[in-house]
């Protein structure tokens, strides 16, 4: 039955489904948004569960960054990338 297929989400996995959903929803009236929006949920969905502290900060960033891009006069959006560290 489509019940045993369901997945159940964590509150934390919830309130960041919801999250990218707003992101989507603001990203949509500023042309060239949605796929760098994509791109850092996409980057940052492999990020372990068990990371919860780590999660919970690029959640409240990202609450952050969602009032920004919600203002009329954000035009863009600037990432800051920490560089990957040889292995």
């Amino acid at each position: 039955s489509v019940l045993k297929t369901m997945v159940r989400h964590s509150k934390l996995q919830k309130q960041v489904l919801g999250l990218y959903r707003q992101f989507l929803r603001a990203g949509k009236e500023k042309p060239g948004f949605l796929p760098r929006i994509r791109e850092e949920f996409r980057t940052n969905a492999r990020i372990p569960k068990s990371e919860v502290m780590y999660i919970e900060y690029l959640f409240r960033r990202a609450q952050r960054q969602l009032e920004l891009l919600k203002d009329p006069c954000t035009k863009q959006l600037g990432a800051f990338v920490k560089p990957r560290r040889e292995e």
